[in-house]
């Protein structure tokens, strides 16, 4: 799919991942809306990217991605701003790190993994199918296609550390529902696909001491150094583009394995 005048939401757009693909996809002619739980953030990515581009190609649209009522009235606002999206960025999500039984003997609280998975595996999937229901409505482009969808995962889905219980169990349902997901969808002309990051120069991981960041980085075997946001919205903008990426997962982790902590 040509990037050049498509309508994208892109969740957790307020900052790091999210706000270094909304740029990226703005750069490329892509119609942005910018959505976050964070009402201040997102107004300040929306009116970053459409002072560097002279125009309103990016609307803030503040939304929980777990509470439906939320989640359409931010879609009703993008789609009234740009038509219906044809690109979805699914990249809004939280962290946790619980032992299962703690060091005073009491087990992990239930609430802590509950939230986790409700907000990176089911906010995901609460996306895709608005945006999929809406997206199958309009009309082919080239060799049938209709959309893209690229949601987040993490190497913690595959690689998961002691007391990432709650974040691996989310980030391997994205990417276990993304070929299903594929499947299901490919009789519409959506394409799916899932990003699984390793360590990136996020806003929370800038807030590790230098120390920490640098033996993060080091762990890494090559490059030797934290991801850049700009790498991965390099690669969540190829798929949009490169028509056969379909039902994939792709991790982006500079050849990173986890050690158990």
């Amino acid at each position: 799919m040509n990037i050049q005048g498509q309508a994208a939401l892109v969740t957790g757009a307020g900052s790091g991942l999210g706000e270094a693909t909304a740029h990226e996809l703005a750069r490329l002619g892509a119609k942005v809306a910018v959505l976050d739980v964070n009402l201040a953030n997102a107004g300040k990515v929306a009116a970053e990217i459409n002072a560097a581009h002279g125009d309103g190609r990016a609307v803030a649209c503040p939304c929980d991605i777990t509470d439906t009522e939320s989640l359409q009235a931010a879609i009703a606002k993008a789609t009234a701003a740009h038509g219906t999206a044809r690109i979805l960025m699914s990249i809004a999500g939280i962290g946790s790190a619980k032992r299962v039984v703690s060091r005073d003997g009491s087990p992990a609280p239930l609430e802590d993994f509950v939230r986790v998975v409700t907000v990176n595996l089911v906010g995901t999937y609460n996306v895709a199918r608005l945006f999929a229901a809406a997206c199958a409505k309009l009309a082919p482009q080239e060799d049938g296609e209709r959309g893209v969808m690229v949601f987040t995962a993490s190497v913690a889905a595959f690689d998961g550390q002691v007391g990432q219980q709650a974040y691996s169990a989310s980030k391997s349902g994205v990417a276990g529902m993304t070929l299903p997901m594929a499947r299901d969808l490919a009789q519409h002309g959506i394409r799916v696909c899932t990003i699984a990051p390793g360590l990136f120069a996020t806003p929370l991981m800038k807030t590790l001491p230098e120390p920490v960041q640098q033996s993060l980085a080091a762990s890494i075997p090559f490059p030797s150094r934290l991801g850049k946001p700009e790498e991965f919205a390099q690669l969540a903008s190829h798929i949009v583009t490169n028509m056969h990426l379909n039902g994939e997962v792709i991790r982006l982790d500079g050849a990173l394995r986890m050690a158990p902590r």
